[in-house]
């Protein structure tokens, strides 16, 4: 694809995984949104906030002024601290207010996508609070794509709706997560000098990677099947993501070879903050 093509595949994923999740709450009963989510500290609520605060950010909208409680201890650094005030803002509102406020930022926010002029390569800001930074505009897509699309799994997981683990929002998650595998085997691992780890993910998502250690301790992943690695990874795609994004206690991962290397390998597996 041209990088043209590859911007609109990632407006057309954050798309239909953002209208997904507007479809999937109109329809929760109140109670519902105060369902915990694998989020620490959030409900059903507090994640559709901060979808929406995001987009809202992104929109150009002014952040509330609000003072956030002081004994949320989930709130760990400043970068969760800036993330928390537009949810803990919107903790009072009612299922309708969320919902249409929901529905209301993804019109704006979808208008805004299709008569933004910006090349794919143009810079831009981040919004992260204190630890804001410029990227290209196609990495900032790629990014909201992987943000909403996980979270669309968190709030299928606690009302127990699973759907679209393998929509074009998955495909773009999942390659972005393997952009993270070398410097969790290599790096944050430790994985010695010459060893191959493969990873057989099977359900709805199917793929299998090899991550390889070269001479340098240069770590990389490809496609090509490694015979008898030093570690081997069979797992479903919806546990792969739990892993990766630290969500709670993911489903059974069967490990073949080195089994020290393997537990550290899973001991830092998660990418997200």
């Amino acid at each position: 694809m041209t990088d043209n093509q590859t911007v609109q595949a990632y407006i057309d994923a954050w798309t239909q995984s953002i209208e997904s999740i507007s479809e999937l709450v109109a329809a929760l009963p109140t109670d519902a949104w105060n369902r915990p989510t694998e989020c620490p500290g959030w409900s059903v609520r507090d994640v559709v906030a901060h979808v929406i605060a995001v987009e809202s950010e992104l929109l150009g909208d002014p952040r509330p002024i609000h003072s956030l409680p002081r004994d949320l201890r989930h709130i760990t650094g400043d970068f969760a601290r800036y993330m928390e005030l537009p949810v803990d803002k919107r903790r009072c509102h009612t299922a309708p207010e969320m919902t249409g406020e929901l529905d209301y930022t993804v019109i704006r926010r979808s208008r805004a996508l299709r008569n933004a002029k910006n090349e794919p390569d143009d810079v831009v800001r981040f919004p992260a609070g204190p630890a804001s930074y410029e990227l290209s505009y196609a990495e900032l897509l790629r990014r909201r794509v992987f943000d909403v699309w996980v979270h669309e799994q968190d709030l299928r997981r606690a009302v127990g709706v699973p759907g679209n683990l393998d929509s074009p929002g998955a495909v773009v998650t999942r390659d972005f997560l393997l952009l993270g595998l070398p410097k969790v085997v290599g790096k944050l691992a430790g994985t010695p000098v010459g060893s191959t780890v493969a990873f057989d993910v099977t359900g709805p998502l199917e793929f299998l990677r090899t991550v390889r250690v070269d001479a340098d301790g240069q770590a990389s992943v490809d496609e090509r099947v490694s015979l008898a690695p030093d570690v081997q990874f069979t797992l479903g795609w919806e546990t792969y993501l739990r892993l990766a994004c630290g969500r709670g206690r993911p489903g059974p991962v069967k490990i073949e070879g080195d089994e020290e290397l393997a537990a550290r390998i899973l001991a830092n597996f998660a990418l997200t903050p």
